[in-house]
């Protein structure tokens, strides 16, 4: 008799958090993947030069994995969005410092991020309003609308939410649902 076996489902944010929490590096690696170009695309737009859009992006992933490795991250009810709150916290503080801080980093015991030229022109592509553009435009408008308010230009879920005429609830689902689509479509491009 042949064996019949259904495909397996991509893990969402929440099991890979719970995965990692329980000692999986791998769940945290997977995590990291989804995320990274959308973290560092938010850094980018937000700090004068690559190299420290780079340096924020590690803090905020250094932070995530601290946060995780306490064993408090997999209540959180939406990953993504609670890693978008850690890089907007860690980009206060570097305005409010004058420069990234590297508290995260240095405890994890991790080098700081040397950058070559194809990294600083990968990142600067990443910058480009036209391919921020570009993927915003491949969202329906409800969340091409609440990602751009939330993520790129850093306003409260209730704020955007009277903006909208919704509750904020909505706006945080949204978010969500945009970030998960920019995310798959950031995989599926070389």
């Amino acid at each position: 008799m042949p064996t019949f076996k259904l495909p397996l489902r991509e893990p969402s944010d929440r099991d890979l958090i719970a995965a990692a929490e329980r000692g999986d590096a791998e769940a945290f690696a997977a995590f990291y993947r989804r995320y990274c170009n959308l973290v560092l695309a938010y850094a980018v737009r937000r700090m004068p030069a690559p190299e420290l859009a780079a340096d924020l992006m590690m803090e905020v992933f250094a932070a995530a994995l601290i946060a995780v490795r306490r064993q408090g991250a997999s209540r959180v009810d939406d990953p993504a969005a609670w890693l978008f709150g850690i890089a907007r916290n860690k980009l206060v503080d570097a305005y409010r410092r004058g420069g990234n801080e590297d508290a995260a980093r240095r405890q994890l015991e991790l080098e700081p991020m040397v950058l070559d030229d194809d990294d600083v022109a990968r990142i600067d592509e990443l910058a480009g309003e036209h391919r921020v553009a570009e993927l915003l435009e491949l969202l329906p408008g409800d969340q091409r609308e609440a990602v751009r308010a939330r993520i790129l230009e850093d306003r409260s879920y209730d704020d955007i939410a009277r903006e909208l005429e919704c509750s904020p609830l909505v706006v945080r689902q949204r978010v969500s649902r945009g970030l998960r689509r920019l995310r798959a479509r950031l995989e599926d491009t070389p």
